[in-house]
């Protein structure tokens, strides 16, 4: 997720460091935040990767900054990405999140939507914080209001999504 969100924020513009993490941070919130020690390491191995290129530049206060841009690799590595999500970056929201992100970035209208279908697909297949007997809960059946209030939020929050993906498919299935 740290090196999709990397590659997707550098194929919009050239970045140093800071803002880069700033724009990380804003994207996952306070869910994941982002470290030092964490992104400059991921930096580094895409850097390494030939996927980043950087030069520094001037600072605003004498300090010289960090410019890092996408290479050609880098943006291919970038596309791929966003073609096959990994099952965790479509089942999880906040990694589905960063994919929705950046998919405009991949040029094919066609393989928008199948990723799309991929997460709606999650979404219809039956599920619940709770189980019984390996059945889901449903929010009337919890008997505890806490627990009900979960699953109410969950189902409108996941009808609205469904909505949202079908709308989407739709449009990008047009002819354009």
């Amino acid at each position: 997720m740290l090196e999709l969100s990397i590659l997707g924020f550098l194929a919009e513009q050239p970045l140093h460091g800071y803002e880069l993490k700033e724009r990380i941070k804003a994207l996952s919130g306070h869910v994941r935040p982002v470290s030092d020690g964490a992104l400059y390491p991921a930096i580094a191995r895409l850097v390494t990767a030939g996927k980043l290129d950087q030069h520094t530049e001037p600072g605003a206060s004498a300090a010289p900054r960090r410019i890092l841009s996408l290479t050609a690799e880098g943006r291919e590595d970038l596309l791929e990405r966003l073609r096959h999500p990994k099952e965790a970056e479509i089942t999880d929201h906040v990694r589905f999140n960063t994919v929705l992100a950046f998919l405009r970035h991949l040029p094919d209208r066609r393989e928008q939507a199948d990723v799309l279908r991929r997460r709606l697909d999650f979404l219809e297949t039956p599920s619940s914080f709770f189980y019984d007997d390996g059945e889901p809960v449903r929010a009337e059946e919890t008997g505890d209001l806490f627990r009900e209030g979960m699953l109410r939020v969950a189902r409108a929050t996941g009808e609205a999504e469904r909505a949202w993906l079908r709308e989407a498919i739709g449009l990008l299935d047009q002819p354009s």
